[in-house]
């Protein structure tokens, strides 16, 4: 028996498929990346905005084809979109075998032997589950990275998200557990861990009753084969000093900031239901700079936001003129149904939205190059990838300035000897390339 998966949306949706994963290779179900060889196709969807839920449908109706002209006999759709419409997918997707849940993933093998009975069925529900350390699990990522998932759920109710009704309320793994997973990839070859969460810098509070993720890192820097630690999605509102002295002078933890911001108006985050204001952003900001030497800050924003004025966007782009953050990525607002901007008045026409966006991204471009240039004569290390298939003499990587699968990889000259997993020492020469400037760095 064999079983094809595709996994769509964010790393947070990439770890429940990799514990998929892990579950059916524990019941003895081989494993394919050719979807015609595969008697059970699995997808695991994204919901998060239209295009997203688009996608997702899209992929499960290709994947249904396999029925016909390959071995598929069991079709499941897993993750968010599964989560969120549950029984009206199953009545709406005659092809969809089976609905499977966010927080079922611990039920797939019910899910398969269901559909091997001829069942069509729906296994969703509340998700309060949370995965631990000894729970099977089969990475899809390169060997020398992985992500952690160090809660789940979110208890914001910001206007445009419908995350917290997916993934349910915000809940946190203990910290002795995370730490005993990376330790468990470190000791197979793992040397980046990056920790995922809807809202890192909530880390803790639901089970210590104190914002928790400085004390995490403290702990997980001990593990002996760590080289870099690095947390995505840091809401500013618990973005504590003692967080920043973590960041200050710790070396295993890098120095990028992922903070999403939003927007920069304050009449804008408020109808968001976004707690900041522009001037505790800038507080923020100005306090990372001048606390971590080198910090690098990634955020991301919408525009079109229902009401947006051409004020308020402007404010938006002389933020980001004003601040010079080093990555940005921006967002067209997405009008998604349950959520409490729905219904706002004033809703943004697209034409007006890509403007606004075009128009942002190249602010941000001219920005983030000059930035870049700015780092140019500077040694920094890189986590070798690779290497450029048409020029042998050239690895590419990434330095801590560069989360995976997010800010590109950077390009090194004169490297023709270092393997993937290698972490070594190289000089900016400009903007992505570098050079390099001693032998792998040792543990």
């Amino acid at each position: 028996m064999k079983a094809g998966f595709i996994s769509l949306g964010c790393s947070k949706n990439l770890v429940d498929t990799e514990i998929m994963l892990g579950e059916l290779r524990d019941h003895g179900i081989e494993l394919t990346n050719d979807p015609a060889e595969a008697d059970i196709l699995i997808v695991n969807t994204c919901a998060f905005i239209q295009s997203a839920k688009e996608e997702s449908i899209t992929t499960v109706l290709n994947m249904a084809d396999y029925k016909e002209s390959g071995r598929c006999r069991s079709l499941i759709v897993a993750g968010c979109l599964g989560q969120r419409y549950k029984q009206e997918l199953l009545d709406e997707l005659p092809e969809a075998d089976a609905i499977l849940g966010t927080g079922a993933w611990g039920r797939i093998m019910e899910a398969v032997e269901e559909t091997l009975k001829g069942h069509r069925v729906v296994i969703a529900g509340e998700d309060d589950t949370l995965y631990d350390a000894k729970t099977p699990r089969i990475r899809t990522t390169p060997d020398y990275t992985a992500y952690v998932k160090i809660a789940e759920g979110c208890d914001n109710r910001c206007a445009f998200c419908a995350i917290p009704q997916i993934r349910g309320k915000f809940r946190s793994r203990k910290i002795e557990d995370i730490c005993a997973e990376v330790e468990q990839l470190t000791e197979n070859g793992v040397r980046e861990v990056v920790f995922i969460a809807q809202d890192s810098t909530n880390y803790g509070r639901d089970i210590y009753n104190r914002p928790a993720l400085a004390e995490l890192l403290r702990e997980v820097v001990k593990v002996p084969k760590l080289k870099w630690v690095r947390t995505l999605y840091c809401y500013p509102k618990f973005f504590t000093d003692e967080l920043i002295d973590v960041y200050a002078t710790e070396p295993k933890v890098c120095k990028y900031v992922d903070l999403p911001l939003q927007h920069a108006h304050n009449s804008v985050l408020k109808s968001m239901h976004r707690p900041d204001t522009q001037e505790q952003m800038i507080t923020l900001i100005k306090k990372l700079r001048e606390r971590i030497p080198g910090v690098t800050i990634r955020s991301t924003f919408i525009v079109g936001f229902p009401g947006e004025t051409d004020a308020q966007y402007q404010t938006l782009r002389n933020f980001l003129i004003e601040q010079r953050l080093d990555k940005v990525g921006v967002f067209t607002y997405s009008r998604e149904e349950d959520t409490a901007a729905y219904n706002m008045e004033n809703q943004i026409s697209e034409e007006v939205m890509q403007e606004r966006y075009h128009d942002l991204m190249s602010v941000q471009s001219k920005i983030s190059e000059e930035v870049n240039q700015s780092f140019e004569g500077k040694v920094i290390e890189v986590l070798v990838e690779g290497r450029d298939e048409e020029q042998p003499n050239i690895a590419v990587g990434r330095s801590y300035r560069e989360a995976p699968e997010v800010d590109g990889q950077v390009y090194i000259e004169g490297d023709s000897t270092s393997k993937p997993g290698d972490v070594i020492k190289v000089r900016v020469l400009q903007g992505f390339t570098y050079d390099v400037v001693g032998e792998p760095v040792k543990e």
